[in-house]
């Protein structure tokens, strides 16, 4: 199994998806503020593993804090979390595991000193493991949705790299293939940071699961051929209404699947729906550096000065969504109310 992030010798371990693929690399943070830069510069990136990478982030920070009195102690820790509040707006997995951090750290209360980081240690260590767990039940319920003979286009990356491991989106693709099934993916490139072509196309091999790289703007052109079956995406946010920040270019995917009568889903989990937003309109989209798009890894590509606009997410309209797929279940239309469901526990796969 890829190894996406763990906790090692009181550090974090992390592979550097920035290397992928020409180097399989891993890098060791030894304080919250390198976990914090791995954030922000895609060391580490997708929303279940940004969760898990704030969390064990907090818990390092925490480990090696030596506060003289219990409420330096709470300042540091209540002060590291708006940090790495900071670190990315969309995916709201950063958020649900920053609360889940301050929840155990609050249930410590005026507990040792000693005691309160290695709950927080172990606190963390236990979010990136049900995160794996979590993934795997995902792909059991979503494999009921591929049909041995299925073209599968992914879009950006979903997979072990961008969770604890196993992955969402690509966690159904492997669960499917894990069944038997004959299955093929199409990698769509995911520009301007080429994380289809850099690492899905990546896990695809290190896993045999047949998978072509194609650009991102042929995909309208293989659906009209009726060579995709049906579209999975990972999400960054869903709104309780069903709407869903992803990777930039999942709503223009989602618009060209209607139009072809593609089946269209998004997988994720519990943690990536956002039940006090109503609707996508609420989701804050990051701008990341004009870089990523004037350039490719330091190599300009576009002229000096032009002006660059660089949204990292966009918001797919509900109504673009065939089913969401999740580790309670899968939610269909109408989603105001198939979601709460799947928090109550009374939706089964």
């Amino acid at each position: 199994m890829i190894r996406t992030i763990y906790w090692e010798n009181d550090t974090v371990v992390m592979i550097d998806q920035k290397a992928l693929p020409l180097e399989e690399t891993y890098v060791t943070c030894r304080n919250y503020g390198d976990v914090i830069t791995a954030i922000k510069d895609l060391t580490i990136r997708g929303a279940p593993a940004i969760g898990i990478a704030a969390a064990m982030g907090i818990a390092l920070g925490m480990l090696y804090q030596s506060a003289p009195s219990r409420e330096e102690f709470n300042k540091h820790f209540y002060g590291m979390c708006d940090e790495f509040e900071q670190a990315r707006p969309t995916a709201v997995n950063l958020f649900w595991a920053i609360e889940r951090m301050k929840k155990c750290f609050e249930c410590v209360g005026m507990t040792d000193i000693n005691d309160a980081k290695r709950a927080l240690v172990d606190e963390a260590i236990r979010i990136g493991d049900e995160d794996i767990a979590i993934n795997k039940q995902m792909g059991i319920n979503g494999r009921t949705l591929v049909t041995s003979g299925d073209t599968i286009l992914t879009h950006c990356n979903a997979g072990a790299l961008a969770t604890g491991g196993y992955g969402t989106a690509l966690g159904v693709v492997r669960a499917a293939h894990e069944e038997g099934k004959e299955l093929h993916v199409f990698v769509d490139e995911t520009r301007p940071v080429l994380q289809g072509a850099r690492l899905t196309a990546w896990e695809m091999k290190k896993e045999n699961i047949p998978a072509t790289l194609i650009t991102d703007n042929m995909a309208g052109f293989l659906m009209k051929q009726g060579k995709i079956n049906l579209v999975i995406v990972g999400a960054d946010r869903i709104a309780a209404n069903g709407d869903a920040a992803n990777k930039i270019g999942t709503y223009s995917l989602a618009v060209l699947a209607k139009e072809h009568g593609v089946l269209f889903y998004i997988a994720a989990p519990l943690s990536t729906i956002d039940m006090a937003l109503h609707s996508g309109d609420e989701i804050p989209i990051e701008e990341r550096d004009t870089t990523e798009v004037s350039q490719f890894r330091g190599v300009r590509t576009a002229p000096e000065g032009v002006a660059v606009y660089n949204p990292a997410f966009d918001v797919t309209p509900h109504r673009y969504i065939t089913a969401i797929i999740t580790e309670a279940g899968i939610a269909r239309p109408p989603y105001e109310g198939t979601i709460r469901q799947l928090f109550e526990g009374k939706i089964k796969s």
